[in-house]
C-alpha cells in the first residue's frame, strides 16, 4: 500500500489535537488504496461541504439570558440531502460533530440509502434545564440552521439526549418560519405528527439483525450465548431485551452509574424496569457489580458498545475477550483498538452498518411523508431486517474478496459509492 499523503486540515482545527475528526481521517485513509480510478477524489472525503457554527441566546426561567454553542455540519451531499441527528451534550464539539457527519455519509451509502452525511450538536448539559427552557432552545437552535435544512436539502433526527418531542419542536418551528407544515424537514417524530411505527427501537433491532448475521458466518449458536452491553439507552436497550428473547445470557451491562453482572444472565426484562425507575443499571436485583476493567475483560460470544465514541482504545481493546464486537454506537473503537483486536481473530461489524438501522427506519419515515401513505410495524420491521441482512452480506463479501477488516469493507464499498456520484456529477461550475 501506498504511503498515505498529510492531510490538507481546515485552519479551524488543531492538528495536534483533532478529536473524532483524526479517527475519521485515519479511517479514510485506510481505505484510499482500494479506490481505484476513484482515488483521485479522495480528498473529497477528508473535507466538509458545509460546517455552520450558530449562537442560541435563550431567556432562561430565572430571567437571566444564556448563550450556548451550536452546530450543523453537512458532509457530502453529492448521492442525496443530508441525514443526521442532532445531540445536546455538553462536551459536543466542531470535530465530535464533523466526525460524526463524516460517518454518516459513509452509513448512508453503505446501506444504499439516497441521502449524504451530516450532524448536528448544541453544547449543553439537557439535565440543568427545565422543559420550557429545552423547548426555548431547540427552537432558536431550528431557526439559527433553518437556512441550510430542509425535507430536500438536509433532515435533522434524534440522537444523544434529544427524542421525538425535540423533533417535534423543530418540525413545528420549521413549518412556522415556512408559513407551511413540512413533516418531512425531520425524522424520530411522534407518529401522530408524521412519525413511523418501528423508529424507536429501530437502531437496536439492525444492531440485534447484523449481530445474528456475524454470530451465523462465526459458527455461534445464539441460544445460550454470552452478550455483554455498554450503555444502556434506547440502542443498547433494545438490542439486550432482543437477544434476550432469543435465549442468549445477557451476562452485563455498564452505563453511566455502573457494571452489573451475572453470569447467569441478567433479566433484561426486569433491568430495563430498574433502569427506568431508577435512571441507570446500579443497584439492579440479582447482580453484583464490576469494576470497568473487570467489564471489559469479561469472556463474551458478543460485545455490544452502544455508548459515545472513543470507548474501546489501546488501553482496554487487550482485556477484550469477545468473539465478535457489534458497534451500537458511533465511532466507539479507535484505529488502534481496531488492529489489536483483529489481531485476536475478533470481528468487528463496524458502526456504519450495525447501528445503521435507525436511519434505514428514518428513510421509511421520509418516504411515508412524502406520500403521506404509512405502513405497518410489522412491514416496517421486515423492511429494515431484509436492507440490515442485504448490507452485511454484500460488505462481508467484500471484506472477504480483498482479505480486509469489515470496516474497512464497508469504506470500500461507501466511499466507492460515494466518489462514483461525485466523479459522474462533475464539478459546478
Amino acid at each position: 500500500m501506498s504511503t498515505p499523503m498529510p492531510h490538507a486540515l481546515p485552519s479551524y482545527l488543531d492538528p495536534a489535537n483533532l478529536g473524532p475528526w483524526g479517527i475519521y481521517l485515519e479511517q479514510v485513509d485506510r481505505v484510499a488504496p482500494y479506490l481505484g480510478r476513484l482515488g483521485k477524489w479522495v480528498e473529497t472525503l477528508k473535507r466538509p461541504k458545509r460546517a455552520m457554527i450558530v449562537d442560541v441566546p435563550v431567556e432562561l426561567d430565572d430571567g437571566t439570558v444564556a448563550h450556548f454553542e451550536g452546530y450543523r455540519v453537512q458532509h457530502n451531499i453529492s448521492r442525496g440531502p443530508g441525514k443526521g441527528g442532532v445531540r445536546f451534550h455538553q462536551d459536543v464539539t466542531l470535530s465530535e460533530v464533523m466526525a460524526l457527519a463524516a460517518w454518516m455519509s459513509v452509513k448512508n451509502a453503505a446501506v444504499n440509502l439516497p441521502f449524504g452525511g451530516a450532524k448536528g450538536g448544541i453544547r449543553i448539559d439537557p439535565r440543568k434545564f427545565s422543559t420550557a427552557e429545552l423547548e426555548k432552545i431547540t427552537r432558536r437552535y431550528t431557526s439559527e440552521i433553518g437556512i441550510i435544512i430542509g425535507p430536500n436539502k438536509d433532515i435533522p433526527a434524534p440522537d444523544v439526549n434529544t427524542n421525538a418531542q425535540t423533533m417535534a419542536w423543530m418540525m413545528d418551528t420549521y413549518s412556522m418560519n415556512e408559513g407551511a407544515t413540512a413533516t418531512g424537514v425531520v425524522t424520530g417524530k411522534p407518529v401522530s405528527l408524521g412519525g413511523s411505527l418501528g423508529r424507536v427501537e429501530a437502531t437496536g433491532r439492525g444492531v440485534f439483525v447484523v449481530g445474528c448475521e456475524a454470530a451465523r458466518e462465526r459458527g455461534v449458536t445464539l441460544q445460550g450465548a454470552r452478550v455483554i452491553v455498554q450503555g444502556f439507552g434506547n440502542v443498547g436497550g433494545t438490542a439486550a431485551r432482543l437477544f434476550y428473547q432469543l435465549g442468549a445470557h445477557v451476562i452485563a451491562v455498564q452505563d453511566h452509574t455502573g457494571c452489573v453482572h451475572n453470569a447467569k444472565g441478567l433479566n433484561v426484562l426486569a433491568l430495563l424496569d430498574h433502569v427506568e425507575k431508577n435512571g441507570g443499571v446500579a443497584g439492579a436485583p440479582d447482580s453484583e457489580s464490576l469494576t470497568a476493567e473487570e467489564f471489559w475483560g469479561l469472556e463474551t460470544e458478543i460485545l455490544i458498545p452502544a455508548a459515545l465514541e472513543g470507548q474501546i482504545t489501546r488501553h482496554n481493546a487487550d482485556l477484550i475477550r469477545a468473539a465478535i464486537v457489534v458497534e451500537g454506537a458511533n465511532g466507539p473503537t479507535t484505529p488502534e483498538a481496531d488492529d489489536i483486536l483483529a489481531s485476536k481473530g475478533t470481528i468487528i461489524v463496524p458502526d456504519v452498518v450495525a447501528n445503521a438501522g435507525g436511519v434505514t427506519v428514518s428513510y421509511f419515515e421520509w418516504v411515508q411523508d412524502f406520500s403521506s401513505f404509512f405502513w405497518t410495524e410489522t412491514e416496517i420491521n421486515h423492511r429494515l431486517e431484509a436492507m440490515m441482512r442485504a448490507a452485511y452480506t454484500s460488505i462481508s463479501a467484500v471484506a472477504r474478496e480483498h482479505g480486509v477488516s469489515m470496516r474497512t469493507a464497508a469504506y470500500i464499498v461507501a466511499c466507492s459509492r460515494i466518489l462514483e456520484a461525485r466523479e459522474v456529477r462533475g464539478l459546478y461550475p
